[in-house]
């Protein structure tokens, strides 16, 4: 696809129930595996306004070299700096990356130990969107790429 789909609001965006597709390969090993699962973007618990945030809680099943464990992870989606972007934070709050799909198309970086992350977000349409995490440095050489497909009703777009 060469287009990308603008969002307004990443956070209104996110919101709700999508299935997640993940390949992970391995470029220095040729190792590849495989992670599908769903991940719930839900409103984040507390005293604050519906406008706080949401909790991203990712479930599924992880294949490497044949082997299928339980995976999971949490990630909590804040309010950024600009109206419609998102602060992408670690379920223990530390920083992990900006996020800001009002054109459609976003790139960000994670410093991880002396790893680089380099995530490139692509939203294809109102219920389809892509992460591809090029991850480089000492430890790891890896390409994670993430498919997501809406599973609740569609996103009603503002505007």
């Amino acid at each position: 696809m060469g287009e990308f789909w603008p969002v307004p609001d990443a956070l209104a965006y996110l919101a709700g129930h999508w299935r997640v597709e993940r390949s992970v390969r391995d470029l220095s090993s040729g190792d590849e595996g495989e992670f599908s699962g769903t991940t719930v973007f839900g409103r984040l618990e507390g005293d604050g306004p519906p406008d706080t945030g949401l909790l991203h809680e990712e479930s599924g099943t992880f294949v490497w070299q044949g082997v299928g464990r339980p995976a999971e992870r949490t990630l909590r989606f804040l309010p950024g700096a600009t109206p419609g972007t998102a602060d992408v934070r670690f379920a223990d709050g530390r920083p992990f990356h900006d996020l800001d799909l009002t054109s459609g198309r976003h790139i960000a970086d994670h410093p991880c130990s002396a790893d680089l992350y380099r995530g490139e977000f692509t939203v294809r349409d109102e219920d389809h969107w892509r992460t591809v995490w090029r991850v480089r440095g000492p430890a790891k050489d890896l390409v994670l790429t993430t498919d997501y497909a809406r599973v609740d009703a569609g996103y009603a777009r503002e505007g």
